[in-house]
């Protein structure tokens, strides 16, 4: 797959990168070396936070993300944007709770008794180098610790209903699952409809991205070349963090071309990419727009490949 800007990885049996340096699709790694491997309208205008939903439920803070609709997509005005951004309306009929924040390599350790991530040694950053079956069976190992059904059938990547039965009805899924593409935007805008749910520009005060690449030809900025732990900048007004930069996001849905005026959407029924939101440690600014779509082979462990939790509620 081939960058609009620099740097190709080449990958080696075992699903990882080695050292080349080629071209990649559609975004920047900036210098990184790999050593292994819209107008928004909502039932409310504020989002209501909920911890521990359950008596058993995961430890980590989620927020309850009430029913509503948004325009997802860019539109033609905004810089940088993709020619798959199209802008379309989305209803969702019903809440969810959404990780707060990225899944960290702490949390990923206590669970799959394993860390796979690149910047080891950080227990609070996020956990990287998992792929999109890596994320998911995190999630099902985390419903049947918290006693839910699981989300996921593990062989097919097909979603499931309380009695184990596959659904395209996301409503049914009563498990820990990554949220789909169009949750992940309508959470990440919190009820803006600018590039960025801080506004016109982004800094590397509020996200951690590559700040030699600012957005929009503003002030160049920070750029750690590394994840940092999760929670570091401000939360958006849904109190969700790091939705911009640190780590690419998985979310549940194949990559295509988007459908007109949808409720509640999963996506494509099959497809060869899953699809990653929110830019990364690595990325240049534009990455990080709530807009921007970016998609991967779900094999694939990459150091800036990471992930956050959702469950329908």
């Amino acid at each position: 797959m081939q960058d609009m800007d620099g740097l190709q990885y080449v990958y080696t049996e075992n699903n990882e990168f080695t050292e080349t340096e080629l071209q990649k699709n559609k975004k920047m790694f900036g210098n990184e070396i790999i050593t292994e491997t819209p107008v928004i309208q909502t039932e409310a205008n504020t989002q209501t936070e909920q911890t521990n939903t359950n008596n058993n439920d995961l430890s980590q803070d989620m927020a309850l993300i009430k029913a509503g609709s948004f325009t997802m997509g860019s539109p033609n005005s905004e810089v940088d944007r993709g020619s798959d951004e199209t802008q379309h309306k989305v209803t969702f009929t019903y809440n969810f709770l959404l990780g707060k924040k990225e899944v960290t390599q702490a949390e990923y350790e206590a669970l799959m008794e394993e860390n796979p991530s690149y910047n080891s040694g950080c227990s609070d950053c996020p956990v990287e180098k998992v792929s999109w079956w890596d994320a998911i069976k995190y999630c099902n190992a985390l419903s049947r610790k918290e006693s839910f059904a699981v989300a996921y059938n593990e062989t097919t990547g097909k979603l499931l209903d309380a009695n184990g039965k596959e659904t395209t009805d996301i409503t049914k899924v009563v498990g820990y699952r990554l949220p789909t593409e169009a949750e992940w935007e309508y959470a990440a805008r919190s009820g803006t409809s600018t590039p960025f749910n801080t506004g016109n520009n982004l800094t590397t005060d509020q996200a951690n991205y590559n700040g030699n690449y600012p957005y929009n030809n503003n002030s160049k900025g920070t750029y750690r070349n590394k994840t940092i732990a999760v929670g570091s900048f401000s939360a958006n007004s849904w109190g969700l963090y790091d939705m911009h930069g640190n780590v690419w996001e998985w979310c549940h849905d194949w990559y295509d071309d988007y459908s007109n005026n949808v409720t509640n959407p999963i996506g494509a029924n099959s497809g060869s990419d899953r699809v990653l939101r929110g830019g990364s440690w690595d990325d240049y600014a534009r990455y990080c727009r709530s807009a921007y779509r970016y998609d991967y082979t779900p094999d694939y462990r990459i150091i800036n490949y990471g992930f956050r939790i959702a469950r329908s509620q």
